[in-house]
Order: structure tokens, then sequence, then C-alpha cells
């Protein structure tokens, strides 16, 4: 077990120095950091002066090295755009994100784990096949349309929510929070729904699809055969070993949408890290661009790296599998 975990661990830095690699190349094909912190009154002396402190002058190698150091302590350097540290930006707006991607994952298993139940068991029905159909619409539909609808109808239509922001927050030291306001809370609806929408398609497809494989295997045919009440067949057994893909699935898209939250924060202008990363996109701001894609990619090698370990943990067959 020791010697899967290491490897796993290896394979997770790995991954990390190739990401970090990608995101010094945006350094380095972005264009000259130089030219975009300087300004008309810039001397060539104060360029010369700068690209001394930033250690342009040294070779590709030592550069990488150095980024690769400072990425591992969490220094990412200073932002073109707002001249603050990257990492204390990114700090401020982390919260906003984390709890849209919160609510957005509680929204998918409780909206999509009972409707997947209920496809499989009612199968055939019309109020089943409407639903599935429905799930292909899920799946279909881009998350900015979702919003712009959702906006143009809660929001615009019948003022039920508001259209953008985050409503009122309260400061818990360095987290700000917005479950514990009224406003708060009410700014949370539209963005998550828009964002947990393909998530609850997704887990309702994948819950129907192991609930009908469940379903006809033998111990749940001998269970019937003993008299067991139908509903306790359904949740009491079946719906137990359907959990293990799901609650995999959900760890796993925990990354997909810290990564993807950003498109539904541009359209509700939510203040979280994806709006600061097309911000940092428009302005060219190299540093906070590197970071973001750093941080991102971490937290996906890190949940895979944890499903992994719990699965070799749970299946000892997976510890010596070439």
């Amino acid at each position: 077990m020791l010697v899967f975990i290491i490897k796993k661990l290896a394979n997770a830095a790995f991954v990390m120095l190739a990401v970090a690699f990608l995101a010094f190349l945006i350094f380095r094909l972005a264009g000259d950091p130089v030219d975009m912190m300087s300004t008309e009154q810039t001397t060539e002396a104060d360029r010369e002066l700068l690209r001394e402190k930033l250690g342009l002058n040294d070779s590709f190698l030592v550069q990488y090295g150095r980024f690769v150091g400072n990425a591992a302590q969490g220094e990412f350097g200073i932002s073109y755009r707002n001249g603050q540290d990257v990492l204390g930006l990114i700090a401020e707006r982390f919260p906003a994100t984390m709890e849209l991607v919160i609510v957005a994952t509680l929204l998918s298993l409780v909206i999509g784990l009972p409707l997947g139940v209920l496809t499989a068991i009612k199968r055939g029905r019309a109020y089943s096949e409407l639903l599935q159909f429905g799930s292909i619409i899920g799946v279909s539909l881009p998350s900015f349309v979702v919003g712009i609808l959702l906006i143009l109808v809660f929001s615009v239509t019948l003022g039920m929510f508001p259209a953008f922001g985050r409503g009122d927050v309260v400061d818990l030291g360095w987290w700000s929070t917005g479950f514990l306001t009224k406003s708060g809370l009410l700014a949370l609806v539209l963005p998550s729904i828009s964002l947990s929408l393909y998530q609850v398609t997704l887990i309702m497809r994948l819950v129907r699809a192991e609930m009908l494989e469940v379903m006809r295997s033998d111990y749940v045919k001998f269970a019937r055969a003993r008299g067991i009440s139908r509903y306790k067949i359904y949740f009491r057994h079946a719906l137990r070993n359907c959990l293990m893909p799901v609650v995999t699935l959900t760890a796993m898209n925990i990354g997909t949408l810290i990564a993807f939250a950003l498109i539904t924060e541009t359209v509700f202008q939510w203040p979280g890290m994806g709006m600061l990363f097309i911000q940092a996109v428009t302005f060219i701001d190299i540093p906070v661009m590197a970071a973001y894609l750093c941080i991102v990619a971490f937290i996906f090698v890190f949940l895979n790296t944890v499903v992994d370990i719990t699965y070799a943990l749970i299946d000892p067959r997976l510890r010596t599998a070439k």
C-alpha cells in the first residue's frame, strides 16, 4: 500500500510540474512583462532595473526553477492590473467560488439522486420518459444560455431573485460568506441552479443506469423471492450499491465545477475566481492567469489522488494492478 501511495504522489507531482511548465510558458509567450508594467514615463534605465528585479535576464531553466519554487510556496508575483499580491487576490475570491460550488454540488445530489431512482424503477412511464428527454436537454444546453434564461424569467420578468452580484456578506476571519444574510442566500439561487443543471442530469443518468444494472443482479432476485418489499429492495439494497460511482463522480466534479464556474460567474457577475480569471485574460494579467491555472490543476490532481488512494484502500486488487 505504501508503494502504491508513493507512486500516486509521484504521478501527482509530475502532473503539477507539467502544469507549472505550461503556466510558465504563458509568461514567456504572452509578451514582455516589462512592457506591460512600464508607462510612457519609464526610462530605459528603469526598464533594465525592473528586468533585473524580475529575474528576466536569467536563463530559461533558472527562471522556470524559480517559478516552480515560488509556486510551491504560493507566491505568484504581483498582479499587473491591480498591483496587489496574486495569492491575496485569489484568496479574496475563493470563498465566493467555493460557496457557489458547494451549493451546486448539494443541488445536484438532492435532485439528481431521486430523479435517477424514479426513472429507473418507473421505466416506461410517460413522466419517466419525459424526465429522460429533459435530461438530454440539460446536458446539451450551454451553461451561459441557462443562466441568461434564468435571469430573464426569475429576475427580469418575475423579480424574485437578483440578476447579478453576491449580495451582502459577513466576514468570518479571512472567509467571507453570504450564507448568513438574506440577500446573500437569494443571490446564490440562480447561479447555483445554472451551475448545477449539467451535474443534475449527469448524476440522474448515472444513477438510472446503475440502478437498472443492479436490479438485474442475482441478490435482488433472491430478495424478491424472499418477499422483501419493493421499496426496501430499491433503497436499502439497490441504491446503496449505486452510491460508489456517484460519490466518485461528485468528488471529481468538484474540480470541474471550480474550473468551469467562470462562465456562470461571468453571466451573473459573481465575484469569484472565475470572474477574476476572465478579467485577467481581458487585461493580459499573466500572473493571475498562471496562478489560476496552477491552483485549479492542483485541486484536480488532489481530488484524483484522494479518489485513487481511497479505491485502493477499499479494493486491494488495485494495489497490485499493472
